[in-house]
């Protein structure tokens, strides 16, 4: 299937550009979108729009691989749910299709799902992400983001600013901030796992 995007409206906002689409992006199409076009992180937003993200610089990158693995070896151990990066996209009930920098999905929702939806986009709202700022990214923007991660059914999220080095813990209960902490712990289900945050920086 060849998608052609003919003049869509741009919107740039630091390192995303924003496109507003004269037809409907549906699932298949992003992740065909997204197969063709790897070096690039797409995501669309709950208005249908195409969210286009160039590569994380050198950074960025280490600093969420670190993540990932801190998370990951937490997980192996945990055995109570799976590990996702960026790179696999979820679409939330929203309508949004978001990829969080890294996120947490438990033994029994994956369980739900079938065969076609995990090769796809799963449908759901992971129940722990975290989103990594670097330094190009808009806090308002990611702050945003977060919001709708919890109002579409994130238990947990972690906006974690690396340009201050403060942590925004998101919950059901809403926004509190850490200073610049050196950890970060999880609560209910995730109460066992604490990011080193000396690591990350």
């Amino acid at each position: 299937m060849n998608t052609v995007l003919e003049k869509p409206e741009e919107k740039v906002v630091s390192g995303f550009i924003t496109l507003r689409l004269d037809r409907t992006l549906d699932d298949d199409t992003l992740l065909a979108l997204s197969a063709a076009n790897r070096d690039l992180q797409l995501e669309r937003n709950a208005k249908g729009e195409l969210i286009v993200m160039s590569p994380a610089g050198g950074k960025s990158s280490r600093r969420n691989a670190e993540i990932v693995y801190q998370l990951k070896a937490w997980a192996k151990k945990d055995q109570t749910g799976t590990v996702f990066d960026s790179s696999g996209g979820f679409s939330l009930p929203n309508g949004a299709v978001r990829a969080p920098d890294a996120c947490w999905v438990s033994n029994e929702q994956l369980a739900k799902l079938t065969d076609e939806e995990l090769e796809a986009f799963p449908p759901l709202s992971p129940e722990f992400v975290i989103e990594l700022r670097s330094a190009s990214d808009p806090l308002k923007t990611l702050q945003e983001k977060m919001l709708e991660y919890v109002a579409n059914g994130t238990q947990l999220g972690w906006l974690i600013d690396a340009k201050t080095k403060n942590v925004y813990v998101y919950t059901l209960e809403g926004v509190t901030l850490l200073e610049a902490p050196d950890k970060v712990k999880g609560i209910g289900r995730l109460e066992s796992f604490e990011l080193d945050l000396l690591e990350v920086w």
